[in-house]
């Protein structure tokens, strides 16, 4: 394994890269990535990926569009620098929140991302807890969607917290939520909710009892904390003990920060899909969990032909 795959690591997501080379004991692969004073961007390999597998580390966060285009000519340079194969590891896969048309006359730009990645070059795309598992068939290539539910249960299992309610901020997070459910042994809770706009959403009913209860909200993505915050507002008028928030994907844009600073949340839980290491100061509540070693233990997997599932339960 270690004479044939290479890591490479974009802007985005070096420290990520770096604990997943680390999991795997190999030297983070050399590249160097440039953006000149127009806008267009270089990747350079500094090193031969002839015959190696290589695995392109970046989460396409914000600027979302400029690391999306890094992750494309990086492809082109590895596919032109004849590589065995291509895996773009995606931890936050953007656009994702684009995957339908909710009315006439909109794209469907997760579709299009992803024939973007495929005619750049890419063989395998490895992402965690995507906004809608149906992204995966937009490619004709194989998908690995790797969850990080089992990581974030894990965590509030050692807090030892008594009488848990899970709740899901909205239906379409159920599944997910259910997920946590198992894992702490504690009943679900739904809000409902309507979205009027994008990143504006209203809290409307609750289902579910969080009466003396420890409440754990869990989400894929928090991005402007709107639907969030009013979601904590509505636990605790229902009468909830404490409330903790959790998600996979900390994007905390715009107002994020100072709305979860002004509110009543007992501590808020994501993951390093999105490095935070320049938002952790700001938010003394946040804690973040570090997803390199499963990342590193999938990549394992994937390298001796075993289940990646073998991989994802050792972090369950």
């Amino acid at each position: 394994m270690k004479n044939k795959t290479i890591v490479l690591a974009l802007t985005s997501s070096v420290s990520l890269a770096n604990e997943i080379v680390s999991q795997l004991g190999l030297p983070l692969g050399q590249c160097e990535v440039r953006h000149f004073a127009d806008g267009e961007i270089m990747v350079e390999l500094d090193q031969s990926v002839r015959g190696k597998d290589v695995f392109i580390v970046q989460s396409t966060c914000n600027p979302v569009s400029s690391n999306l285009m890094e992750v494309l000519i990086c492809i082109d340079a590895c596919k032109r620098a004849s590589a065995n194969s291509i895996t773009c590891v995606m931890p936050y896969f953007g656009y994702a929140r684009q995957d339908r048309k909710a009315k006439p006359r909109q794209p469907i730009t997760a579709k299009l991302v992803s024939d973007l990645l495929e005619v750049a070059g890419a063989d395998r795309i490895m992402t965690m807890e995507l906004h809608a598992s149906q992204i995966q068939g937009f490619f004709d290539i194989p998908v690995d969607d790797i969850t990080a539910i089992g990581i974030i249960g894990h965590y509030f299992k050692e807090k030892n917290l008594d009488d848990v309610v899970v709740v899901s901020p909205d239906h379409g997070g159920v599944t997910r939520a259910r997920k946590l459910a198992e894992i702490l042994h504690a009943p679900l809770a739904i809000i409902d909710k309507r979205r009027p706009k994008p990143n504006v959403a209203e809290a409307m009913n609750l289902i579910g009892d969080v009466n003396g209860k420890h409440a754990i909200i869990i989400d894929d993505i928090v991005d402007t904390a709107g639907t969030l915050v009013s979601g904590i507002d509505m636990l605790y008028e229902n009468g909830a003990k404490a409330v903790y928030a959790s998600c996979v994907h900390g994007v905390l844009s715009g107002p994020a920060i100072e709305r979860l600073n002004n509110s009543k949340l007992n501590e808020f839980v994501c993951t390093n899909t999105i490095d935070q290491s320049a938002k952790e100061a700001q938010l003394p509540i946040m804690t973040v969990l570090h997803v390199g070693g499963m990342l590193g233990e999938v990549i394992r997997q994937m390298e001796t032909n075993s289940p990646v599932s073998e991989a994802i339960a050792k972090f369950m």
